[in-house]
């Protein structure tokens, strides 16, 4: 894209969205690259209400904005490639702020390949882009924030939703309520919106039952067990920081988060993290560590200190969020031997609990080589097995042979 940007911001979310107006505001010359059509990231798709402040600071200042560019590679430092509708670009750059966001968590139980068991954030992501879902019956399931705002966006949008599973217990929900009255959080909201919509902690799915497509799942809580019929399941386990590009870049990665000091400069010289690649904490954590890393990156250091405080706050809160919906030791054994654990590449549990390792089970396996390149499986076998992916290799993301072949 011609002569290099004073920034670059790749993923278009809340974190980059505020990197970028806060560099803007302070003169640099900053583009933003992102692979959906249209700004916002997952939890602003569809330029909801409550994000209109943020879109219209975001045209008050001069910020060019690049959707539909998948970031795939680097060329050489400074210089990422991109795909985009009509082929691949160099992107080049000075400083770079990464803010890629996060994934849902899967993990696999039997029958979760069925046709209509989707991600919490996937089932909500296609009725906004057009999935018809009024009358459709749903379970939500899973763990973690994002199940209320499915559910109350289904329900919203006409779907029937027929219970929520939170397989978190019922003492930390407790404990993580009263940090959300502190926080004057709209979960208070979302709950008014759920109040005639069954809520239980504790419980999880552990098997989805259908022949072409879903038709029911059966529901565990503690040693109870029961069977609902429904049309969807939507089911995630909170979410996975997306750090491949990162790695890729050399970035250091920590348990999972790309690592950052006080002013969100990574490893890295002049590239920055914002947002949940450096730990999952939500949207408010996500909107000031963005702004802090857009106004590093403008030299504005004073100005990034006072935002410190803040930062603080919303971490607190991050810890106890992610203390709150700690994954259960029942959910590892969900699956049976011959459970799918990798979709793409259709390896089994018994398969991968032949290795030791990640490595090995991708040489034996071809486990997490498939379209996904783990995304899906890797979120699983970490949690299952305590495996972490050893290498990241161009390209992070599906591409076009075309554009391999052109870069």
């Amino acid at each position: 894209m011609g002569s290099p940007h004073e920034l670059l911001v790749v993923g278009a979310g809340p974190a980059g969205m505020a990197a970028a107006w806060r560099a803007a505001q302070n003169g640099l010359r900053v583009c933003v690259v992102d692979d959906n059509p249209a700004a916002g990231g997952q939890i602003w798709r569809g330029g909801p209400p409550e994000a209109q402040v943020w879109f219209e600071r975001i045209r008050s200042v001069d910020v060019e904005v690049v959707n539909g560019a998948r970031v795939f590679e680097q060329l050489c430092p400074g210089t990422l490639l991109a795909e985009t509708t009509s082929g691949v670009c160099e992107v080049n750059y000075k400083s770079l702020v990464l803010a890629t966001g996060a994934r849902e968590r899967f993990l696999p139980f039997p029958g979760w390949t069925l046709p209509n068991v989707m991600g919490a954030g996937g089932l909500q992501a296609l009725v906004k882009t057009g999935l018809p879902i009024e009358g459709k019956r749903v379970v939500v399931a899973g763990s973690g924030p994002l199940l209320l705002a499915v559910a109350a966006y289904l329900r919203g949008r006409g779907a029937n939703v027929l219970l929520i599973a939170e397989q978190a217990p019922s003492m930390q929900l407790a404990r993580f309520a009263v940090g959300l009255f502190r926080k004057r959080s709209q979960a208070f909201e979302l709950k008014r919106q759920l109040k005639s919509v069954p809520y239980r902690s504790g419980c999880w799915v552990s098997e989805a039952h259908g022949t072409e497509k879903l038709e029911g799942v059966t529901l565990a809580r503690g040693e109870k067990r029961w069977q609902l019929e429904c049309d969807y399941l939507a089911c995630g386990f909170h979410l996975v920081p997306n750090v491949e590009l990162a790695e890729l870049l050399g970035c250091e990665v920590v348990s999972g988060q790309v690592k950052v000091d006080s002013f969100q400069q990574t490893t890295v010289s002049n590239v920055y993290s914002a947002g949940e690649t450096t730990g999952i904490g939500g949207l408010d954590l996500s909107l000031v560590e963005g702004e802090i890393a857009g106004l590093v990156a403008a030299g504005k250091h004073d100005a990034a200190r006072e935002l410190f405080t803040v930062r603080a706050t919303q971490r607190k809160f991050a810890d106890l969020l992610n203390r709150t919906f700690a994954l259960r030791g029942e959910l590892k054994h969900l699956s049976t031997p011959q459970t799918i654990v990798c979709r793409c590449e259709d390896v089994t549990l018994e398969r991968l609990q032949r290795h030791n390792s990640w490595r090995a089970a991708k040489l034996q396996t071809r486990c997490g080589m498939g379209p996904c390149q783990g995304r899906v499986c890797g979120g699983a076998v970490e949690f299952l097995f305590g495996w972490r992916a050893e290498s990241v290799r161009p390209p992070i993301l599906p591409v076009k042979i075309d554009s391999l072949i052109r870069k």
